[in-house]
């Protein structure tokens, strides 16, 4: 670990170097670039500092306990010896999670896509539960959530749903509920009173820029439609909404959220640009995910992260085996306690498979 800080230092003080040339502030781009990565590497080096402080004076507090021959000065130096050892090891656990890569799509907007899976109309219903979950969670927040695309029923459900979320650091936050959301509860249609079990599925890409992804024109088809509103009416007499195949790799994305064709369809090139970001880093990691699957970072669909059982008025997270009972406030948005378990988790998991 001391090799990789000692590294760290080294390109820090490079950094700051290059920061003050000329040349390098007359390149925005790369002005910028060194800019971040000096911000990302600063508490690194400063933690490390204060840590070699600390480890120079437990060295010279050891020397008075080993050497002194006066018996009060060596027991006091003994008593803040114990204490600097506690808090120097405390610094050294702080070390090993700074240098924890981070994931560079962290402080990234986001794209949200909820389906309604198996359970009929009552998955659908389930879908437009959790749309509001997410786009209270983020008013909570302070982000913005913006409807892209839907299919609703037209009994206040979702078929799908497609949204982004915009605000520091959204990605991050919300990558760990990419999944299959389970239900257990007495759909409103039931008789009986039957508690029944549906499920939706929920992606989370981040949203990428242009540089990030290289789209070649002449694979896309551009088809443009009437947007309908909820319920199934028009709310255009003209053809607003916008659908683009991306021909090589068979992706679809529309978008009918504007009254403008133009504005649908630069939404709906960044729909497009995040799916195939999410491709190519799905490719990357192919065979790493087949070897070793992570409990809370793979983010596959086909995984049964999350179960919400309202009858009990519990959540169940199976990935962490976490369990709350407070379902009617996290369906209102209140999710800080669960995405705060699983970012441990997550963490706690890094940092092991750092060591």
């Amino acid at each position: 670990m001391f090799d990789r800080l000692e590294q760290v230092a080294a390109r820090y003080a490079e950094v700051t170097q290059l920061l003050s040339e000329p040349s390098i502030i007359n390149n925005q781009d790369r002005y910028r670039e060194l800019s971040k990565e000096h911000s990302e590497l600063t508490p690194i080096v400063q933690s490390y500092e204060r840590f070699k402080k600390m480890r120079g004076d437990v060295a010279g507090l050891r020397e008075i306990v080993d050497s002194s021959d006066d018996v009060e000065m060596r027991d006091l130096a003994q008593s803040e010896m114990k204490e600097a050892e506690a808090k120097l090891l405390a610094m050294e656990e702080e070390l090993k999670a700074l240098l924890i890569p981070k994931d560079p799509n962290d402080d990234k907007d986001c794209i949200m896509e909820i389906r309604g899976g198996t359970g009929g109309e009552e998955a659908a219903l389930f879908a437009a539960d959790l749309y509001r979950m997410y786009t209270r969670f983020a008013e909570r927040s302070g982000w913005k959530a913006e409807l892209l695309d839907w299919n609703d029923t037209g009994l206040g459900g979702f078929k799908e749903v497609v949204f982004a979320i915009r605000g520091k650091h959204a990605f991050g936050t919300l990558k760990f509920e990419s999944g299959v959301h389970r239900v257990q509860r007495v759909p409103e249609t039931e008789a009986q009173g039957r508690v029944h079990t549906s499920a939706a599925t929920v992606a989370v890409l981040p949203e990428v820029e242009d540089v990030e992804v290289d789209i070649n024109p002449a694979d896309l088809q551009f088809d443009t439609y009437r947007a309908g509103g909820k319920g199934g009416q028009n709310v255009n007499k003209v053809e607003t909404a916008v659908r683009i195949t991306h021909k090589t790799s068979g992706i679809v994305v529309a978008c009918q959220q504007e009254r403008s064709q133009l504005k649908n369809r630069e939404l709906a090139m960044k729909m497009l640009r995040s799916k195939l970001y999410e491709k190519k880093l799905n490719e990357q990691t192919a065979e790493i995910s087949a070897q070793r699957r992570s409990m809370v970072k793979s983010g596959d669909r086909s995984d049964k992260i999350r179960t919400y059982n309202f009858p009990q008025n519990r959540m169940t997270d199976h990935r962490i085996g976490l369990t709350l009972y407070n379902l009617s406030e996290i369906i209102d948005g209140k999710l800080d306690d669960v995405i705060e378990q699983l970012t441990i988790a997550d963490r706690a998991e890094r940092l092991q498979a750092a060591e």
